[in-house]
């Protein structure tokens, strides 16, 4: 990329590595960017330090938030003896648009994968545990993803989860092996809500 400016290709460069950022979409992006007013360049950057400043993690579900306790953890209203667990916090938005859940969250923030180095210990099962220990839950449905990490992690949630007399269920196959729930359309993930099976342990 020699013929663009330096400080272009230092932009480009850093848009390149955002996921789903290929190289022509970085250069849009770039041109994009350098057009911006003033005013809109320091809305942006605001934007973008603000978010990394204030976005923690939901002290009870582990979600993001701008507050010690996310809105739905807050919301009395919603149904308090069902837990839905997911990998990462992009899997609630795309449930809660199916406006088909009204129970509470946690997120795992990964799934068990021998291969790659990460066990239980290294997501947000001991707090899950925990949590159904600390109250009054009666169901707990897994919603990992689809695949062999998914599957695997639901499975071994499910077998410490079981003996503690709550119902654990998990999504219906509605969504397609190897999908992210995050990626599923919004009929698919209320067909698999409504389709959930318990899961047996042995």
């Amino acid at each position: 990329m020699g013929y663009y400016p330096k400080t272009l290709e230092r932009l480009v460069l850093e848009l390149g590595k955002l996921p789903g950022i290929g190289e022509k979409s970085a250069q849009r992006l770039a041109f994009h960017i350098i057009n911006l007013s003033e005013e809109e360049i320091s809305s942006l950057s605001e934007a973008l330090v603000s978010a990394k400043s204030k976005i923690v993690l939901c002290q009870k579900c582990f979600t993001i938030t701008d507050k010690e306790i996310c809105d739905i953890c807050e919301n009395p209203k919603r149904d308090q003896q069902t837990i839905c667990v997911v990998q990462n916090s992009r899997d609630i938005f795309a449930i809660e648009k199916t406006r088909e859940y009204n129970g509470l969250y946690h997120v795992l923030h990964g799934a068990i994968s021998p291969l790659d180095g990460i066990g239980p210990q290294d997501i947000k099962a001991r707090e899950l545990l925990l949590r159904i220990g600390e109250s009054d839950i009666k169901e707990v449905i897994m919603a990992t993803n689809a695949t062999v990490e998914g599957e695997a992690t639901a499975m071994y949630l499910g077998n410490l989860i079981s003996p503690l007399g709550v119902k654990v269920t998990r999504l219906a196959k509605g969504i397609s092996i190897g999908a992210d729930l995050e990626y599923t359309d919004e009929i698919t993930l209320i067909k698999a809500f409504e389709g959930r099976n318990e899961l047996t342990f042995k």
